[in-house]
């Protein structure tokens, strides 16, 4: 059986449909033994009790695949109630995939099909052959982004392949369109080849306006950013990278106030020193931290240490000026800001005590965090994780579909620091000075005015940067 101490959630809910006796106590009967079975019933249809038995739908919320069948078993084993159907609602919705086309004109007659395809059509062609800049006009490229993988570093399972990859994309797409009304496409390629993936994405490259770049593994996600960047003339974006380093910064900043600390004054100290942790490292210098230094699996990076990739070995020559060595736990003592980017509990309630006074903490690593807020609760002025079932999710919803909106807006051709510094600051000023608290640092994913806000900043600092067509 399921330990009923563990965390409900909607990620493994599950939907049954039950034919109830028509008698006192049979429904109370029911509820009462999902509750018991650590069930969470989060809905049930409406419904007037009438005839000898009533068919009913309720959403119980689970801690996981076998508490699901836990809470089946507890039902099928109840007199009066008849389980006839279940079903996981994860599974459900993405039945068919996430996404779709749409036509955005219609074809009913001779006349539309002559325009729409041949002959018209022609006319278009013959126009952007001429002049290719008119691409960005007459077809989908003004508005459609490549979301590209290789399925090599997908957050939480790791190495799973381009396939099982695919729900993430499609999932990444869906969040494109209804924050930000951009077009998302899912390529997942079939090679971990660096030099493949970015010689598919440059003959791909015609048909977007941007690229996407996600769950790649690192040293591999970098080089593979920088070629398309120095290949091709539409903004290139790691969302790994860069959209976990803004939403961190527009938090980071936020928090800050809370814990009345500047940035300049702080020391930062951060696990993981990955794809996402090397961008994290390079906006909060080009923010402006005091002090910045970042451990890996092997104790804290310095410079002169041995066994370091290039983006490591970048990151040691401007970061750490102290050349502190040792554990995490060493390194965090006397710090005032903890971001971890990396594995779960690997922080514990006695590292936090070492730190300064009102210290602040992000635990990004999913789905379980360095350390969980409970285990800190009182003795930090600020928490944060990457979990939407905690206060102050860093999530980078909260970024990807602006910036690619404001780039698609302003026809960047790069998406340059100051255009993620800017993207960073209109995230965390969406939180007024009324609503700031040490529980509130960051906006809801659900406010349309933060995609729109950063979209406005973004396309302004690109045409700033001069990086526009």
């Amino acid at each position: 059986m399921t330990d009923l101490a563990a965390t409900t959630s909607t990620q493994y809910s599950i939907a049954l449909t039950v034919s109830l006796k028509n008698a006192p106590g049979v429904l109370g009967q029911l509820t009462t033994a999902i509750g018991q079975a650590g069930g969470n019933i989060f809905a049930v249809d409406s419904f007037v009790a009438k005839g000898p038995t009533l068919e009913r739908t309720m959403v119980v919320n689970c801690s996981s695949v076998q508490h699901q069948q836990d809470i089946v078993d507890v039902v099928n084993a109840l007199d009066n109630v008849d389980l006839l159907d279940h079903h996981d609602r994860t599974f459900e919705m993405h039945e068919g995939g996430k996404i779709e086309v749409l036509p955005l004109c219609a074809v009913g007659d001779r006349d539309d099909l002559s325009m729409a395809y041949t002959p018209g059509v022609a006319r278009v062609c013959t126009a952007i052959a001429q002049d290719e800049s008119l691409a960005d006009r007459y077809t989908i490229r003004k508005n459609t982004v490549a979301i590209v993988s290789d399925g090599t570093a997908v957050l939480g399972l790791g190495d799973i392949g381009p396939k099982a990859a695919m729900p993430v994309m499609e999932g990444k797409a869906l969040l494109f369109k209804a924050f930000a009304g951009v077009d998302a496409f899912p390529i997942c390629l079939d090679t971990k080849d660096p030099d493949e993936i970015i010689e598919t994405v440059v003959r791909l490259a015609p048909t977007f306006g941007g690229v996407n770049l996600e769950d790649i593994a690192a040293p591999g996600a970098f080089y593979i950013e920088e070629e398309l960047k120095r290949r091709l003339d539409i903004p290139i974006f790691h969302d790994d990278q860069h959209g976990t380093a803004i939403v961190t910064l527009a938090g980071l900043r936020n928090a800050l106030k809370v814990a009345g600390k500047r940035i300049e004054d702080v020391s930062v100290v951060m696990s993981g020193v990955g794809a996402a942790g090397v961008a994290i490292g390079k906006i909060l210098l080009n923010a402006g931290v005091g002090h910045l230094v970042g451990v890996d699996s092997l104790g804290a990076v310095y410079n002169g240490r041995e066994n370091l990739n290039s983006a490591k070995q970048w990151f040691a020559e401007n970061t750490n000026q102290e050349g502190l060595q040792g554990t995490l736990s060493d390194v965090m003592v006397g710090s005032d800001v903890f971001i971890g980017v990396s594995a779960p509990n690997i922080v514990s309630p006695t590292d936090v005590e070492a730190m300064a006074s009102d210290p602040i903490v992000f635990a990004m690593a999913n789905p379980d965090p360095e350390i969980r807020p409970e285990l800190v609760e009182g003795l930090v002025a600020v928490m944060a994780t990457g979990r939407s079932d905690y206060p102050n999710q860093i999530n980078n919803v909260l970024a990807f579909p602006g910036i690619f909106r404001g780039a698609l807006d302003a026809q960047a051709t790069d998406i340059t620091e100051n255009m993620k510094l800017a993207a960073a600051k209109a995230i965390a000023d969406e939180v007024s000075s009324d609503e700031l608290s040490a529980t509130h640092i960051i906006p809801s994913v659900f406010d349309p005015a933060v995609s729109l806000h950063v979209a406005k900043v973004v396309a302004e600092a690109a045409i700033a940067d001069g990086v526009t067509r």
